[in-house]
């Protein structure tokens, strides 16, 4: 049984009027004992300015001691991957505050003082929604510091030029921000496996782009990110590429079915829910479209890899039952390219939709709600972490458990 004794006097980044971040330096690291899992991933999915959430886990998992050796992210998980797989340990949650801590600032004008945007945030729900919603309208108007600005003069729906300048906002400052904030050979290093999901605008294709089979470049997550026709394709080897959400917002399946299969602890880091309320007016409708489009049906890819991993589970156990004499028989021999005595232990960590939060979510850049949100992901992963046996190998029929502690608690 994993031991572990993570109980915090206090959780989360600081909301005060000083606009103080994550307690980086002030909260201890507390390891616990894994199992002696070959691979531990860490999946985060797409989903914009919710991606702070994804740092909020890290950042738990940091403290805990339990470093992944296999990161895997699509738009702006891919952003949270480069930065963290670009660090050395001591330094990835520092450099993941400032990485959002710039990206959310507006592109130009100067950020609202930290006491007044506190007022404002921790207001009534009526003067919180208005208040983010201009923050949202900001992000539309001049674009967030650090990532994307508005291209002047903006293009005409009819007139022909470059597929990288189809689009309403230029990333280059993502560029800059990424080569200031990682550094690209630790990334190709090896130290941890990176992959991060774009689409072939050629194709249709899926693409992952990994550190196994090539050397990643900024090109490559921003590639991941770049979701139309907000943000143009980004240009690799001489193919398109556009934002992995597009047709899958979630990397659990590439590394769930990898091979050759080994004996996995992965935490899914997923900022759309596919649970919620269904909507009764035009404005939560277009929230609700958003959670369901992108949430990109996890549990369903779950349980469909658990049945998977269960056939294979229950047929090596049958294999080992046949006399060894047997073993020579064709159908034997495909039975064993088939069978897999590997287990999987899946943690899913699910962004929670606030009331206040409108269909804006993922474009709504602010100071105060980027807290907010990571303060969520660290307080979801610090539970999952408390709870008992949630760590341990699986030792069922499947070799194969899931837990959510959204799901588990209710």
């Amino acid at each position: 049984m994993a031991q572990r004794n993570l109980k915090r006097a206090r959780v989360g980044v600081s909301g005060d009027g000083e606009g103080a971040g994550p307690a980086v330096a002030a909260r201890s690291r507390r390891h616990l004992r894994l199992p002696n899992y070959e691979t531990v991933a860490l999946m985060l999915q797409g989903g914009g300015a919710l991606g702070a959430y994804q740092a909020g886990v890290f950042q738990g998992l940091y403290e805990a001691g339990i470093e992944p050796n296999w990161i895997a992210g699509i738009s702006i998980g891919a952003l949270n991957t480069a930065i963290i797989a670009g660090n050395a340990p001591e330094r990835r949650v520092e450099c993941l505050l400032q990485f959002w801590e710039t990206i959310c600032q507006p592109a130009f004008g100067p950020p609202l003082p930290a006491p007044v945007e506190h007022v404002l945030f921790n207001s009534s729900e009526a003067v919180r929604k208005a208040f983010t919603a201009a923050q949202a309208m900001s992000a539309i108007v001049e674009g967030q510091k650090g990532f994307f600005v508005p291209r002047f003069p903006p293009p005409l729906p009819t007139v022909s030029g470059s597929p990288q300048l189809a689009s309403y906002y230029d990333t280059t400052p993502l560029k800059a921000t990424l080569e200031s904030l990682c550094d690209f050979d630790r990334i190709n290093s090896g130290e941890i496996r990176v992959s991060v999901g774009a689409v072939n605008c050629g194709t249709g294709n899926f693409a992952y782009f990994d550190n196994t089979r090539t050397t990643l470049r900024p090109e490559h997550f921003i590639a991941s990110g770049a979701l139309p026709p907000g943000f143009a394709a980004v240009e690799i080897d001489g193919q398109f590429y556009w934002d992995g959400g597009l047709m899958s917002n979630t990397p659990l399946y590439e590394v769930l079915q990898t091979t050759p299969r080994r004996d996995t602890l992965a935490f899914q880091v997923d900022l759309w829910s596919a649970i919620g309320p269904v909507p009764d007016n035009i404005t939560d409708v277009q929230g609700r479209m958003k959670d369901i489009q992108y949430s990109s049906r996890t549990r369903l890819v779950t349980d469909m890899l658990q049945r998977s991993q269960r056939f294979r589970h229950v047929l090596r156990e049958v294999l080992d039952r046949v006399p060894e004499e047997q073993r020579d028989d064709p159908w034997c021999k495909l039975a064993e390219d088939l069978s897999c005595s590997k287990r999987y232990n899946v943690i899913h960590l699910i962004y929670r939709h606030k009331e206040y939060e409108g269909h804006y979510k993922d474009f709504q850049f602010g100071l105060s709600t980027m807290r907010e949100h990571w303060r969520s992901g660290l307080e979801d992963i610090v539970r999952s972490l408390e709870q008992p046996d949630w760590l341990d190998m699986p030792q069922n029929d499947a070799g194969f458990v899931t837990h959510d502690i959204h799901r588990d608690s209710r």
